[in-house]
C-alpha cells in the first residue's frame, strides 16, 4: 500500500513538473516575442530568467490553490477548471509586473492569446493525466462499515459518481457480530467507517491500523474539535488543548481589517453593477430593489442582511421556505444574478457595518435556526464567529449539502481558523462562480425549513 502510494505521488508530481514546464516555455517564448524589446537595456539575460521563474512560481502558487494539480482526487473537469482559473491569475499578475517592469502600458494582447493557448493545453494534460491515473491505478475496492441512519446510503450515492476513483462492493452493518466484522474487513484493502457509534468505531480504527488496512471515516463534530486542538507536551502524559472560544483576540483584530479593506475594494469595483442592476429589478417589476431580512451572526446576534432582490415580491407569504431547485419564485434577473452571486453584493454595506465577515459561516435566518436545533443542538456552535459572504460550506459544499454537513464543515473552519485560510477561501469562492450545482436549491419537495433536510433525516449522529 505504502509503495502504490509513492507511486501515486511520483506520477502526480511528474505531470504537475511537466504542465508547469510547459507553461513557463509557452510564457518565455510570448516573453522574447513581445514584451522583451522594451526592457532597459541593463536588463540582460539574466533578468529573463528571472522573469520566467518568478512567472512558474505564480503558476504553481495558483494552479495548486485552486487545486489543478489534483489529478486523480478531482475530476478532469475540475482539473481542468482550476488549472485555467490558476493560468489566468498568474497571468493577470505577470502582465502587471511586465507593466511595472517596461515602465508602461503594455499591449494585453499577447496575454490573451497566451491564455487561450493555455486553455487547450491545460484541457488536453487534464484528459491525459487523469485517463493514465486512471489506467495505471484502478478504482478502490471498498467495503463500508456502517451504523444506523441512513446516512450511509447518502454516501453511498455520492461515491457512485466518481465511479472512476470508488467501488463499494459490500457493506456490512456494526449490528453484526464483531467477529465476523473483522473477518469481512480484512477481504479488503479499503474500508469506510460510516456513523458508526465512538467505541466501537475506536476498537476497528485501531484493528484496521494494526492490519495497515486504509480506512475513510465519516467525523463527528467531536473529532473535528479535536483535530482543531493544540498538543501540550508540558508533562509526561500527552494533552489535547481545545480553546473553545471561537477567534483569539488578534485574529479578531486581522480579520477585521482584511474585512475592511476587502469591503471598500469591492463597492469600487462593483459600484457599476451597483447602479445598473436597481435599474434593471426596476424595470422588470418595479418592486424594492433591496431585500432586507432578519439573520443571525456572532453570539445570536440578530441582523438585517441586504440582497438585491431576486425573487417576487410575496414571495413568502406563506412563510418562512428555502429556496428550492426549479423554484417559481425566483424571477429571471433574479436567477440570473443568483448565478453569479451578485445578489449578494449589498452585504459589503453589513462587512462594513461589522455585522458579517469576508469570511465565515453563512448567515441563518431565526425561525429556520430554530427548526434546526430542536433535532441538531450544535447549530448554535456556528456562532462563535461572524456571519460571513462565504465560508468553507459554501466552497466545498453545494447548495443542497445537507444541514448536518454544512455545519460540520463550518466548524471545521472554525476549528482550524488562520488568516491564510481565509485569503484561500476567497480566491476559492472564485472558482465555485463557474460550478452549476453550487447555486442549486435544495430538492423541490424540502422546500419548508422543517422538510427533508432536517438532521435526523440527513444524519442522525452516532455520538
Amino acid at each position: 500500500m505504502q509503495k502504490k502510494e509513492q507511486q501515486k505521488n511520483l506520477l502526480k508530481y511528474c505531470s504537475a513538473l511537466i504542465i508547469t514546464g510547459l507553461h513557463m516555455a509557452l510564457w518565455a517564448c510570448f516573453w522574447l516575442e513581445y514584451y522583451a524589446n522594451i526592457m532597459p537595456r541593463t536588463f540582460g539575460w539574466k533578468g529573463h530568467l528571472l522573469v520566467v521563474a518568478v512567472y512558474g512560481v505564480l503558476m504553481c502558487l495558483f494552479t495548486s490553490l485552486y487545486g489543478g494539480y489534483r489529478v486523480g482526487y478531482y475530476r478532469r473537469e475540475d482539473v481542468a477548471l482550476s488549472g485555467v482559473l490558476g493560468a489566468i491569475f498568474a497571468n493577470f499578475i505577470t502582465y502587471l509586473q511586465t507593466c511595472l517592469i517596461g515602465a508602461k502600458i503594455v499591449s494585453p494582447g499577447p496575454f490573451l492569446v497566451m491564455t487561450l493557448i493555455q486553455a487547450v493545453l491545460i484541457f488536453t494534460w487534464a484528459v491525459v493525466a487523469t485517463s493514465l491515473y486512471t489506467r495505471i491505478f484502478p478504482p478502490h475496492k471498498m467495503l463500508m462499515v456502517y451504523g444506523g441512519s441512513d446516512l450511509a446510503q447518502r454516501l453511498i450515492i455520492k461515491m457512485i459518481t466518481r465511479s472512476e476513483k470508488y467501488q463499494i462492493r459490500e457493506t456490512i452493518s456494526v449490528d453484526e457480530d464483531y467477529e465476523r466484522v473483522c473477518a469481512k474487513i480484512l477481504e479488503y484493502r479499503v474500508i469506510i467507517l460510516c456513523d458508526v457509534p465512538a467505541g466501537l468505531r475506536n476498537r476497528l480504527l485501531k484493528f484496521c491500523y494494526m492490519h495497515s488496512v486504509r480506512t475513510y471515516t465519516t467525523p463527528k463534530i467531536s473529532d473535528i474539535f479535536i483535530r482543531g486542538a493544540i498538543n501540550i507536551s508540558l508533562f509526561d502524559t500527552p494533552l489535547l488543548l481545545n480553546r473553545n472560544c471561537g477567534l483569539a483576540l488578534e485574529q479578531r483584530v486581522f480579520k477585521r481589517a482584511l474585512d475592511l479593506f476587502l469591503a471598500l475594494f469591492g463597492l469600487v469595483v462593483f459600484s457599476p453593477f451597483f447602479l445598473l442592476i436597481p435599474i434593471v429589478i426596476k424595470l422588470y417589476d418595479g418592486g424594492p430593489v433591496v431585500y432586507s431580512q432578519d439573520r443571525l451572526t456572532l453570539n445570536g446576534k440578530v441582523f438585517k442582511v441586504y440582497k438585491f432582490r431576486s425573487m417576487c415580491v410575496d414571495a413568502e407569504k406563506d412563510g418562512a421556505q428555502l429556496s428550492t431547485q426549479e423554484d417559481e419564485r425566483v424571477t429571471p434577473v433574479g436567477r440570473l444574478m443568483r448565478a453569479i452571486r451578485f445578489d449578494e453584493l449589498p452585504q459589503l454595506l453589513n462587512i462594513l457595518r461589522g455585522d458579517m465577515s469576508v469570511v465565515g459561516p453563512r448567515p441563518e435566518r431565526p425561525e429556520i435556526a430554530q427548526e434546526y436545533l430542536r433535532t441538531m443542538p450544535e447549530f448554535s456552535y456556528r456562532l462563535k464567529v461572524k456571519a460571513g459572504l462565504t465560508g468553507y460550506a459554501q466552497v466545498v459544499g453545494r447548495y443542497n449539502t445537507t444541514p448536518y454537513d454544512k455545519l460540520k464543515l463550518d466548524l471545521m473552519y472554525i476549528s482550524n481558523y488562520s488568516l491564510a485560510e481565509d485569503f484561500k477561501l476567497i480566491f476559492m469562492t472564485l472558482k465555485i462562480l463557474f460550478i452549476k450545482d453550487s447555486t442549486q436549491g435544495i430538492a423541490n419537495e424540502a422546500k419548508h425549513a422543517n422538510a427533508p433536510m432536517k438532521p435526523n433525516d440527513a444524519e442522525k449522529p452516532s455520538e
